[in-house]
């Protein structure tokens, strides 16, 4: 049978705060790095340069929304994202797709019935269509049907799922416990999955919300039992950490053992840091192993001690590898990755 043809040769590019990112799976394919940069000017407009030719080539622009302790705010970077973009389009790029593990606007998927407000996660995708770009690749976006946002002819969302590789990986260190938790109804069916695949039992809380004031929970309500029980409790994102420290107080109370939290992107921002922190002070003083996995979809240096870093530079070099030779990215996820932490700079 004759070998399907490749799309076209691979490149790399970045914008700033997806340059660790982009290094890492660059050096997984043995593609080269685009040289490129992001500039701003004094106003706080920005624009991005391309060093090098790119005409022709199958190219992939890396790209994080969030970057703590960086001065530019999720919008700067999306739309500098968005520059990248049309900067490869104009460029002459056989293909362009957006690589943006944490899509921005993804918890913004519907109008909630309270208020007059827009459907960020849609008007993104026209914008990053309207860019130039052909494909967007993103890991466990917050609602799938953020795909039918896009239009297929012009733009495809491919969403990359974590749960398999994420669950060898929490296997491996000793962390996933004997019963997996959701901290909401919302998030069951992926909380089913890691269940599935550690061969855990499976329980839920039911979250009740504070909508007038944002990343506010009242309440967790447990729904199962877990006395003597070690939790993971999986997440897809972890933000101002408010669901999950609530959800651990009452798996705590019910009579839980050790929890380890799992998440696809540990954004940590406001008062995440100090909550989490002061969960693991109090596991110490009580006697409980407490531990945060969460992917390198936002990366954290000189994280604590209690967080773990779950790599993703080799999962998405194997998908982008798919992508670019027509094959299954769904196989591609579900392939065994390797060992081993990517190395960023600090």
């Amino acid at each position: 049978m004759a070998q399907t043809p490749s799309r076209a040769p691979i490149h790399i590019m970045a914008c700033d705060g997806g340059k660790k990112m982009a290094q890492a799976v660059a050096s997984h394919l043995g593609a080269p790095l685009v040289e490129s940069r992001d500039v701003w000017f004094s106003c706080g407009e920005g624009k991005f340069i391309i060093e090098q030719n790119v005409r022709g080539t199958d190219l992939y622009v890396f790209q994080s929304p969030v970057v703590p302790h960086d001065s530019h705010s999720t919008y700067d970077r999306f739309v500098m994202l968005l520059h990248a973009i049309e900067a490869a389009a104009l460029s002459d790029a056989e293909w362009v797709t957006a690589v943006v593990p944490y899509f921005p606007g993804a918890r913004q998927d519907k109008r909630k019935g309270r208020v007059r407000e827009g459907i960020s996660a849609g008007l993104f995708a026209r914008m990053l269509q309207e860019a130039g770009a052909h494909r967007v690749v993103t890991v466990d976006i917050h609602n799938e049907a953020i795909a039918g946002m896009f239009n297929p002819i012009r733009c495809r969302l491919e969403n990359v799922h974590l749960y398999h590789r994420l669950a060898d990986f929490i296997r491996s260190r000793g962390l996933q416990g004997d019963t997996v938790a959701s901290p909401d109804v919302g998030g069951m069916e992926r909380a089913r999955m890691y269940a599935a695949e550690l061969s855990a039992h499976l329980v839920g809380l039911s979250k009740e919300r504070d909508y007038a004031t944002v990343n506010t929970v009242k309440r967790s309500t447990l729904i199962g039992e877990v006395d003597g029980c070690d939790i993971l409790l999986v997440d897809d994102i972890v933000d101002t950490a408010g669901s999950v420290t609530a959800a651990v107080d009452e798996l705590k109370r019910r009579g839980a053992g050790d929890v380890t939290i799992a998440c696809a992107h540990p954004v940590f921002s406001g008062p995440a840091m100090e909550r989490l922190q002061q969960m693991a002070d109090r596991a110490e003083r009580e006697g409980w192993r407490f531990r945060v996995v969460g992917s390198t979809s936002v990366h954290h240096p000189n994280a604590p001690n209690w967080f773990v870093p779950f790599p993703i530079s080799s999962l998405l070099a194997d998908v982008i590898g798919h992508i670019n030779g027509r094959g299954s990215v769904t196989s591609a996820q579900l392939a065994d990755g390797p060992e081993g932490l990517e190395v960023f700079e600090v």
